[in-house]
């Protein structure tokens, strides 16, 4: 993971979930483990590049026994990962149109794993 000057304005803790990510102009949803999430966004590797600043919808499970949240996106940037057998895209989704209920269980998370609570 990239350990450079972290610009973000909400912190990232290091959580795994699942979540699902589909291009608003496709079918083909993509489901991955996240690396981290903060209440801005999120990190996930996916199997397929799907465009810088495209707009997605995103299915998230906190695995926290709720309902999965749903929110619109947008794909802010993306780094290409080789491995031995294939490639990987390390890619940053930015939450948009997020309830507030929904943005309070992020936060709850993040806190916690933090240590802020």
């Amino acid at each position: 993971m990239w350990s450079g000057i972290n610009r973000r304005k909400f912190p990232r803790a290091n959580y795994p979930c699942i979540i699902s990510v589909k291009r608003k102009d496709h079918d083909d949803t993509v489901s991955a483990t996240t690396e981290n999430i903060g209440m801005g966004g999120i990190c996930v590797m996916l199997p397929k590049d799907m465009g810088i600043f495209a707009p997605v919808e995103i299915q998230l499970d906190l695995l926290d026994n709720q309902p999965p949240i749903k929110c619109d996106g947008a794909i802010v940037w993306v780094v290409t990962k080789k491995t031995d057998t294939n490639k990987l895209y390390d890619t940053g989704l930015e939450f948009t149109n997020m309830t507030r209920k929904d943005a309070m269980r992020i936060n709850d998370v993040v806190e916690k794993i933090l240590g802020n609570n």
